[in-house]
């Protein structure tokens, strides 16, 4: 108990860091100079946490639903201030990334049974089944394939999303070459866009019990929300020209998502024949 008042008394002095032990300068500093940290700091309590939900949380203003709110509203126009440094409301996109895949999780464990993209798959091989007149391959193969995929996906799929990232980056900026972004912001971008997806697959897995098949219309509502945003995001160029290109983009990462999945199939493939 002793220890834990010192601890008590240590938070309630205003005149260091609690962090770095640098000297503050008055009440008035509400934040160190050397390390960033709030003084003081306070000692963790029910006030404390109610206050860090708020603020990190519910607050409209900044944090996870503001976030989530402009990127929805006002997508083009959050990633534009974020790329020219006015970050001080906004969660940081890989942060905001793994959060919404966590909720995505969540939702599917508990309303689809884990089964995360079982349907959209489904859904996907049997319009190109429709398409292509039938079905061009061992329908034994077809089956084992796709479960063991769906599977390695249900069970990874902030893995698959990050690891998927750096390919739509490197898509976008392969199609936007000579608008000025640098991978990395291209990376940031990606993360940006890949919220929205999971933002569409949240509510797609909370409505799937009464509107059947939605999963489906992921992609198309993705490719054409991604376009809207992109549009926005270089609202000073052609609309057109900027449409065509972010389609183009999101074409090629399409495609290189496939030879990545393509990749993973084999590696499964591989190590259930060496058991």
């Amino acid at each position: 108990m002793r220890r834990f008042a010192a601890m008590g008394m240590a938070m309630s002095d205003t005149g260091k860091c609690a962090n770095c032990v640098r000297a503050i300068d008055g009440h008035e500093q509400k934040f160190c100079p050397a390390c960033g940290q709030p003084t003081p700091a306070h000692r963790i309590d029910w006030h404390f946490l109610g206050h860090e939900l708020e603020h990190s949380v519910l607050h409209m203003d900044r944090g996870i639903l503001y976030s989530l709110k402009e990127l929805m509203l006002r997508p083009g126009h959050l990633m534009r201030a974020y790329l020219e440094g006015r970050r001080a409301n906004q969660v940081k996109p890989l942060l905001l990334l793994m959060i919404s895949a966590a909720a995505v999780v969540v939702l599917g464990k508990y309303l689809l049974g884990g089964d995360l993209v079982g349907s959209a798959m489904q859904a996907g091989y049997s319009q190109g089944r429709a398409m292509g007149g039938g079905d061009v391959a061992d329908p034994a193969v077809v089956t084992n394939t796709f479960a063991m995929v769906r599977d390695w996906i249900n069970g990874h799929l902030t893995a698959f999303t990050l690891l998927c990232l750096p390919l739509e980056a490197a898509a976008f900026r392969l199609a936007f070459r000579g608008r000025g972004l640098n991978y990395p912001e291209w990376l940031v971008v990606s993360a940006f866009l890949t919220v929205q997806t999971f933002v569409f697959m949240a509510v797609a897995v909370s409505v799937q019990r009464w509107v059947p098949n939605v999963q489906a219309w992921i992609l198309p509502v993705v490719f054409v929300y991604a376009v809207f945003s992109l549009i926005q995001l270089f609202q000073h160029h052609s609309r057109w020209a900027t449409a065509f290109r972010a389609l183009a983009g999101l074409v090629m990462f399409v495609l290189a998502q496939s030879l990545f999945t393509a990749l993973i199939v084999a590696v499964l493939l591989v190590a259930s024949g060496l058991r």
